[in-house]
């Protein structure tokens, strides 16, 4: 074999090498993430309806043309804008004592199925939490669990992300609904 085929030889086994390399398989399985902090809360949403304005904790501020603000759109909501200010619970129990707020608004965003997008902050005021939870996403209402994206965070949370999985909890008509809201934090400071 001559000395100026070794270079060349070389120099393929090193192409052939790193193309079998780059394309194998990872050996083993992938290991499932767990969350670096979980938490469970409640919130607690009363719609006003033009004679509950002592309780009502969200209204809704945008609707189309055929519809008004104090009853929901017909066609599964679609068009109602609604903002909201819930109290935030660590149980199911509307009347428990607040650990914060639940602040943002949903947006009933399809005529053919019931669903909503989602923007929103738990607003933390007590002992135990300080800081707040911002989270972002479809709500697909029908469906008995759903997950949002936990988009970031201040104080306690500072910019946390993770997922936040919904749940209805209870509802009564179009006026008060209860979401479980359980949080897994995958990204923690």
């Amino acid at each position: 074999m001559e000395s100026k085929n070794i270079p060349f030889l070389a120099f393929v086994l090193l192409i052939f090498l790193f193309v079998v390399s780059s394309t194998a398989a990872p050996a083993g399985k992938i290991k499932a993430r767990l969350p670096c902090k979980r938490l469970v809360f409640y919130f607690h949403d009363i719609l006003f309806n033009g004679r509950n304005s002592k309780n009502a904790t969200s209204a809704i501020v945008g609707a189309p043309a055929w519809a008004n603000t104090t009853i929901m759109a017909g066609q599964n909501h679609f068009g109602d804008l609604v903002v909201f200010d819930d109290p935030i619970t660590l149980d199911n129990n509307l009347h428990s004592t607040p650990v914060g707020r639940a602040q943002g608004f949903y947006l009933y965003d399809r005529k053919d199925i019931f669903t909503s997008w989602l923007g929103f902050s738990f607003v933390f005021n007590s002992t135990q939490h300080k800081g707040s939870i911002n989270f972002a996403g479809a709500d697909p209402i029908m469906d008995k669990t759903r997950d949002i994206s936990v988009v970031g965070g201040t104080g306690d949370f500072f910019m946390s992300r993770g997922i936040a999985t919904l749940m209805t909890d209870a509802f009564e008509g179009e006026v008060y609904f209860r979401l479980r809201v359980d949080i897994k934090l995958y990204e923690c400071w």
